[in-house]
């Protein structure tokens, strides 16, 4: 059969071909574009774990700032806090003054008052024994027709009004 006897012959020269091929594959993808797409892939990578990085960077400074805000802040509050009960116990203490002021002042006003109505009422006692006793010395002169002196009828007036 002669196809049986051909195939030596063909063969040999196809796998020759065929590792000519994958050489030259071998060579031109292998050494030649490999190494390129591996060097792309690694800066890819680094870039990326670069970006990472930066980025692990920038949200532990903002945790930091944020941080130290929030410190700030409650020290403010604090602050802000006790200035408040600071200006509630002045306010307390000039309130406090001031009722003491007006109670001192309104004290000594209802003694000059007291006092007023004290003379006015011992004026007015005064006033009422004298009319009282020019009354008494009237009267008895009506009724009697005798005459009393101012003296003795203040006299009378008096023992009266003290005996009830």
């Amino acid at each position: 059969m002669p196809q049986i006897a051909q195939i030596a012959a063909t063969y040999a020269s196809q796998i020759f071909w065929l590792l000519i091929t994958f050489g030259l594959l071998y060579f031109v993808v292998g050494r030649g574009m490999v190494p390129k797409i591996q060097a792309t892939v690694d800066n890819r990578e680094a870039r990326i774990a670069g970006d990472l990085a930066a980025a692990e960077a920038a949200r532990a400074q903002a945790d930091t700032v944020e941080e130290a805000w929030r410190l700030e802040m409650d020290a403010a509050r604090s602050a802000a806090q006790a200035e408040t009960t600071a200006a509630k116990q002045r306010a307390a203490q000039a309130f406090e003054a001031q009722v003491k002021a007006a109670d001192a002042d309104l004290a000594e006003r209802l003694g000059h008052h007291d006092l007023a109505i004290a003379n006015a009422k011992a004026e007015a006692l005064a006033n009422l024994q004298g009319v009282a006793a020019d009354a008494a010395r009237d009267l008895v002169a009506k009724l009697s027709g005798a005459q009393v002196g101012q003296d003795a009828a203040a006299d009378a007036v008096r023992k009266v009004t003290a005996h009830g």
